[in-house]
C-alpha cells in the first residue's frame, strides 16, 4: 500500500515564481550562477548559497544556519506564502524539445521506504545521507522532491486532466526555454480518490533522488527518537513528485576514459576483439540499436562493439545490464578501472546530446576514448529494484528535472 499525502506547501507569489525558480545549484556554470545572483534578488540560489551576500564560501553547520535565515527572510518579506489548505499539486513541464512531463507533488512516507514499498535501484553513500539529513534538520524545509514513478492509472490521469482544464496557478517560461505549470488540487473528493488509488499500488520506484529519500528516512528516525513533545508528524514524510512510468524519459550516461591503461591503440583493439565483434565505422557516427551493442570513439573514428554471444550467459538482471557489462568486460579488466565512482580517469556525460559531446571531448584530447550505449529501460530498472540489486553509478539520466523553489515542504 503506497502513500501519497497532501500538505501545506510554501510557495512563491504568482508574480515572482519565474524569478525564484532555479535549476539545481550544480547545473549552472560559475558565470551563470554569478549572473543570476548579481541581477536577480529573488532567485532561490540566494537561499542555497547564502555566503554570496558576503562574497565568501561558507560550509558546514554555519552554511545550514544561514540557509535557514535566508529562507525565513523570503517568508518575512512575503515572497513565500504557506498554503492554508493541505493540497496535492499537479506540476507540468514542457521542455525546449517539446517533451511534456506531468505528475503530482505530494508527501511520501518514510515508512514506505523502510518497508521497500518505495523501491531503490542505486546505492547511497552514508556520508552524503548524513550530511543532507543534518541539512534538513537545521533548515527545516525541503525544496527538492524525490522523483517517484508508478504504473499508469486511468483514474488518476482523469482527475489530472480535469484539474488542468482550469487556469494554472503558475505558468511561466524560463531562460532555459522550459515552460512550467502548477495547479493545486484542493478538493477533498479529488484528493481522497488519488490517495485511495495509490493505496492500491503495491510499490513505487525511485527514479531520481535516492540520497534525498534516504536522508529523509534518517531524519525521521532522529526525530522519532526525540523526547521533544512539540515535534509534529511532518518528519515522517518527504516531498515527492509522482509521475507515471510512461511519462518518464530515461537517457544513458556515456563513459569517457583519459588513457588506454598503457596500451597502444592496436593492443587495445586486439584485447577488445577477444570479447566484442568490432567494426570501424570511420567518421560516421554510430549509434547502438540493440542491447549489448556499444559505440566507441577512438582516435577520430567511431567503432561498433557487439558483445560476443559466449559472454551473454547472465545469472541475474544486473549482469545483463549494459552499464555492468561495460565494467565487467572492458573498463575493469582492460582499462584497469576498479572504482567507477571515484576513479579520476573515468568521467560521465549524459546522452541527451547523443555522442556529439563524446566526440568533442576526445577530439579535444581531454580523453582518449569514449563509449556509448542504449538507455536502460523502465523494465530493467524495475527488475533491478525488485531483485534488491543496485546499478553501477551513472546508469541513468532521468527526466524531468524539476526546478527548486516552486513547492517547498516544511517540517
Amino acid at each position: 500500500m503506497a502513500v501519497i499525502r497532501p500538505f501545506n506547501a510554501v510557495r512563491p507569489t504568482r508574480d515572482k515564481v519565474s524569478l525564484i525558480a532555479s535549476r539545481s545549484y550544480q547545473s549552472y556554470t560559475p558565470a551563470e550562477r554569478e549572473a543570476r545572483l548579481d541581477h536577480n534578488p529573488y532567485s532561490f540560489l540566494h537561499i542555497v548559497n547564502p555566503g554570496y551576500k558576503y562574497q565568501k564560501v561558507i560550509n558546514g553547520e554555519e552554511r545550514f544556519e544561514l540557509v535557514r535565515n535566508r529562507y525565513q527572510e523570503f517568508k518575512e518579506d512575503g515572497i513565500f506564502i504557506k498554503d492554508k489548505v493541505p493540497s496535492l499539486y499537479i506540476y507540468k513541464i514542457i521542455d525546449r524539445d517539446f517533451q511534456e512531463f506531468t505528475g503530482i507533488i505530494g508527501a511520501s512516507s518514510a515508512e514506505d521506504y523502510q518497508n521497500n514499498i518505495i523501491k531503490k535501484h542505486e546505492d547511497t553513500i552514508e556520508y552524503r545521507e548524513t550530511l543532507f539529513k543534518d541539512y534538513l534538520k537545521t533548515v527545516g524545509f525541503n525544496a527538492e522532491p524525490v522523483l517517484l514513478t508508478y504504473e499508469e492509472n486511468e483514474t488518476i490521469s482523469s482527475i489530472m486532466k480535469k484539474v488542468m482544464a482550469s487556469r494554472a496557478e503558475y505558468e511561466f517560461t524560463t531562460t532555459y526555454r522550459d515552460t512550467h505549470y502548477l495547479w493545486p488540487i484542493t478538493g477533498t473528493q479529488e484528493i481522497d480518490t488519488i490517495v485511495k488509488e495509490f493505496e492500491q499500488m503495491p510499490e513505487l520506484y525511485i527514479a531520481d533522488g535516492h540520497h534525498r529519500s534516504a536522508s529523509s528516512v534518517l531524519l525521521n528516525h532522529d526525530m522519532s527518537s526525540s523526547k521533544d513533545s512539540n515535534i509534529n508528524e511532518s518528519y515522517k514524510y518527504f516531498m515527492s513528485y509522482y509521475i507515471s512510468e510512461e511519462n518518464l524519459k530515461i537517457h544513458q550516461f556515456n563513459r569517457l576514459v583519459r588513457d588506454l591503461n598503457g596500451l597502444s591503440k592496436e593492443e587495445f583493439l586486439i584485447k577488445l576483439d577477444m570479447v566484442f565483434r568490432i567494426e570501424n565505422r570511420g567518421t560516421q557516427q554510430y549509434r547502438p540499436s540493440k542491447k549489448h551493442h556499444f559505440s566507441m570513439y577512438l582516435d577520430g573514428h567511431f567503432y561498433s562493439l557487439y558483445l560476443r554471444k559466449r559472454y551473454r550467459n547472465f545469472n541475474n538482471p544486473l549482469e545483463a545490464l549494459d552499464t555492468q557489462i561495460l565494467y565487467d568486460i572492458l573498463l575493469n579488466p582492460i582499462l584497469g578501472i576498479e572504482d567507477v565512482r571515484n576513479d579520476k580517469r573515468l568521467s560521465y556525460i549524459h546522452g541527451k546530446n547523443d555522442l556529439v559531446d563524446v566526440k568533442y571531448a576526445v577530439d579535444a584530447k581531454e580523453f582518449e576514448v569514449g563509449f556509448g550505449m542504449l538507455p536502460i529501460t523502465m523494465e530493467e530498472l524495475k527488475s533491478i529494484a525488485d531483485n534488491n540489486l543496485t546499478m553501477p553509478p551513472k546508469s541513468t539520466y532521468i527526466e524531468p528535472k524539476l526546478r527548486s523553489g516552486i513547492c517547498i515542504y516544511e517540517f
